[in-house]
């Protein structure tokens, strides 16, 4: 039988007169670093702010004018210019639920270094991106990200998505076929309807998890992404803390909460047949992840987030689709096993 939540992380509208802004919202107040802190609650760290205020970007950004049910809004994105000989096209690049555009900073750069064009927006309720108490919605979130390249002038795009961001990819590709180029999904979570196997939660239940977080919590989280490369992603729950930590912790966990219910109630693998776009699959082979898994039983648990499986199923689903599987790689290939990785995209994206 499903079981109540223990404190642990478990694993929407066009913009009205959109504008670009080069100029970064107003930097957030000096703040005390951490004293007394464990070494996975960010010693001597300072809180940040909600967007990421007191934190330098990965790459530089900037952030389009928005107005989302009444509410004013910025969305954070990076235009990365190619390093490389142009070659007159350009990759979409959409972050997970538990990262932001930083993510792909090291992917971006080396496709730059190819001649594209990269793109890589914050999401709503993400990184240097607003968090306002809303609907999200993976259409929302997808005619967002269509509204920022209309502002940069860019038409077709190779679009990447990794875990959450491979669901905001499909639904991106089903709505906007025309602008997409070829499609790769990067162990996209939702190749399984949650809402079979993991009990509801409010989005209030899912924000009251989100405050009952410890930094050590958020550290043994990330390393559950599982693969031998999962070391490095330990700088991202120390980040997510320090969020946290901040005054305005409570936006921060209101819009995680909000995303979410966003994950667990819009699933997408009902539409995977509906594709209709070259698409490559690549799927790290240790990864066993799944939304909620710490609300259901070990013996649901188990057969949960099977990804060897999950990743043969959506290829078989999506016509033409291509698989490539990474062995002893986690969650995240893109962050565990990055060099695997960019020579499965660059391949495809040929």
């Amino acid at each position: 039988m499903p079981r109540r939540p223990s404190i642990a992380l478990l694993l929407a509208l066009v913009p009205l007169a959109p504008r670009a802004l080069d100029r970064p919202p107003p930097a957030a107040p000096d703040r005390p670093a951490l004293r007394g802190a464990g070494s996975g609650d960010a010693a001597g760290e300072a809180p940040l702010g909600p967007c990421l205020e007191g934190l330098p970007p990965e790459l530089p950004t900037r952030w389009l004018a928005a107005t989302i049910e009444g509410r004013e809004v910025r969305l954070a994105y990076a235009d990365v210019a190619p390093t490389g000989p142009a070659n007159g096209r350009t990759v979409l690049l959409l972050h997970g639920k538990n990262f932001w555009g930083d993510a792909w900073a090291g992917v971006a750069r080396a496709l730059a270094a190819r001649g594209f064009r990269v793109v890589v927006p914050d999401q709503l309720g993400f990184g240097r991106s607003s968090k306002p108490d809303v609907h999200y919605s993976f259409e929302l979130l997808a005619r967002n990200t269509r509204a920022i390249l209309d502002d940069l002038g860019v038409g077709r795009v190779a679009v990447v998505g990794h875990s959450m961001g491979g669901m905001l990819a499909v639904r991106f590709a089903l709505m906007f076929p025309e602008r997409v180029e070829r499609l790769v999904l990067e162990d996209p979570i939702g190749l399984e309807d949650y809402r079979r196997d993991v009990p509801f939660l409010t989005v209030d239940e899912w924000e009251r998890l989100q405050l009952g977080l410890t930094g050590d919590a958020l550290l043994r989280f990330y390393r559950a992404y599982g693969g031998s490369g999962a070391a490095a992603l330990d700088r991202w729950p120390r980040l997510i803390w320090r969020q946290l930590l901040g005054p305005e912790r409570a936006v921060v966990a209101r819009a995680s909460a909000l995303t979410y219910d966003m994950i667990y109630t819009q699933p997408v693998v009902q539409d995977l047949p509906r594709l209709a776009v070259p698409t490559l699959l690549v799927v790290g082979l240790a990864d066993r992840t799944a939304v909620g898994k710490g609300l259901v039983s070990k013996e649901v648990a188990a057969r949960l987030g099977d990804y060897p499986v999950l990743g043969k199923r959506a290829a078989a689903a999506i016509p033409g689709a291509r698989l490539v599987e990474l062995e002893g790689v986690g969650h995240a290939p893109h962050l565990e096993a990055p060099d695997r990785f960019l020579a499965a995209l660059l391949d495809f994206l040929g």
